[in-house]
């Protein structure tokens, strides 16, 4: 058997879904961090295209391509 070894953000949301396990806990905590990452996300983007390596072109690019093969 394997032994899993959590890293610290792991081990302090554990910690925290030990307060609050109802659903509409669960329901907040999943939008916080949807709102978390796709901040993240947007902010990366926008690096990329305010650095070049983002275009119009390379976005057309990825549309094309099958995502689920990656």
């Amino acid at each position: 058997m394997q032994t899993t070894v959590f890293n610290p953000i792991q081990v302090h949301l554990l910690k925290m879904f030990n307060l609050d396990n109802s659903i509409h806990g669960l329901s907040e905590l999943k939008d916080v961090l949807y709102r978390y990452y796709s901040q993240k996300m947007n902010n990366r983007f926008d690096t990329l295209w305010n650095s070049g390596e983002l275009n119009q072109q390379r976005l057309d690019q990825i549309n094309e391509m099958d995502l689920h093969k990656l």
